[in-house]
């Protein structure tokens, strides 16, 4: 499978809305094609979708809860925290010290 077809079939697993609220998402660079997603899940349906590969099927999905990112809030605060307790720096002070790149469509405006 290309990169392509990769991305457009996590793109279409992660638009199912029944899986619960998606918080975050990226996609892999090189091989093996895939990506990564988190969701805020509330509902033992929407738990147990996650588990339905629908568009990935084959693929090597694993699902787990996480400890602190109980909500999509707190998977936010979680990443704050996690940048200024263990990597020294606010938000604010990364985005200040960000260099300007093309490929960084965030800063685009």
């Amino acid at each position: 499978m290309s990169a392509a077809d990769a991305n457009d079939r996590l793109n279409e697993y992660i638009s199912d809305r029944r899986r619960g609220l998606i918080v975050f998402h990226d996609h892999f660079t090189g091989r093996p094609h895939g990506g990564l997603a988190i969701w805020d899940v509330s509902t033992d349906d929407e738990r147990e979708l996650l588990d339905d590969p629908g568009p990935l099927a084959g693929w090597d999905i694993r699902v787990h809860a996480l400890t602190f990112a109980l909500a999509a809030t707190g998977f936010a605060a979680q990443m704050e925290f996690t940048v200024e307790q263990y990597g020294g720096k606010t938000m604010l002070q990364l985005q200040d010290e960000e260099e300007e790149d093309e490929r960084f469509w965030w800063r685009r405006g």
